[in-house]
């Protein structure tokens, strides 16, 4: 276990080291000021045995400070390393939340018109939530695992509209033992549906392809949408996204919104 402590008693434990160890410094500056000396040779007139102790002092001195600095700046990662951690999990307990409780107020209305859809989509509904619980709290999951949880959420999404949904996902990956954040994805994803797919009565369409090759992952989301229905600001998942991006891929991602006539397009590029 490391301990760690408060920063006046660690500013305390400094200076009396640094006093300590910059004695000989202040007795070499007094015998050249006070005696004219050119030269000052320290523990001169000293027993070497009393030398020897106090040099050896002086050697321990300097490991135990080494040592102590090294433990502090171990146990500061440490606490930061937990900090960052908790912060995600506190991120991706977030995730997509609403989805699901617009799901079960839809399978409420179903229920007494469609029973075995009803029942289907409960069905698909659970894969979703026991990937979100128990996946979601690992550091990283196969990309594999994020494309069938991807998939299963688009067949909810066919099953659950009462209209014709152009949905396409192109999978192109060189290898399938990448490892990703787990939940990635699912907020651009499912803001194409929020956005794009409930606002309009026909013609939507959803465009999802994602690309992995020699370390690098390339995915892309485009839909078409109402612009009078398109939200002003960007709501709190994507903040919730850019959040977790910063601390998991620093400096190694880019998030890019364009908007072209009435197609909004999304593209995450990681580098892994």
């Amino acid at each position: 276990m490391i301990f760690t402590l408060s920063k006046s008693n660690r500013i305390l434990i400094i200076g009396i080291a640094v006093g300590i160890a910059l004695i000989p410094l202040f007795i070499t500056a007094y015998k050249l000021i006070a005696t004219n000396e050119t030269s000052v040779v320290f523990l001169e007139g000293f027993h070497p045995t009393i030398a020897r102790l106090i040099e050896g002092y002086y050697v321990l001195l300097l490991i135990a400070g080494l040592l102590w600095i090294t433990l502090q700046v171990k146990a500061i990662v440490q606490l930061k390393n937990e900090k960052i951690k908790n912060e995600l999990l506190h991120l991706q307990s977030q995730v997509s939340p609403h989805f699901f409780f617009n799901i079960l107020n839809n399978l409420y209305g179903l229920i007494d018109v469609d029973s075995e859809k009803a029942k289907a989509l409960i069905l698909k509904l659970s894969e979703l939530m026991r990937y979100s619980i128990y996946e979601g709290e690992r550091k990283t999951v196969g990309i594999e695992e994020e494309i069938e949880y991807l998939k299963n959420y688009i067949e909810l999404n066919r099953m659950r509209y009462y209209k014709d949904i152009d949905i396409t996902f192109e999978i192109d990956i060189d290898k399938e033992h990448y490892k990703i954040m787990p939940l990635l994805y699912i907020i651009l994803v499912e803001n194409a549906f929020k956005h794009g797919v409930e606002n309009l009565r026909k013609n939507a369409f959803v465009c999802i392809k994602l690309t992995a090759c020699l370390g690098q992952v390339f995915f892309e989301v485009k839909n078409n949408f109402d612009s009078e229905e398109l939200p002003k600001t960007p709501g709190i998942g994507l903040q919730n996204l850019k959040r977790r991006l910063d601390l998991v891929y620093p400096e190694k991602h880019q998030l890019i919104f364009t908007k072209i006539n009435d197609v909004h397009t999304v593209a995450l590029h990681l580098e892994l």
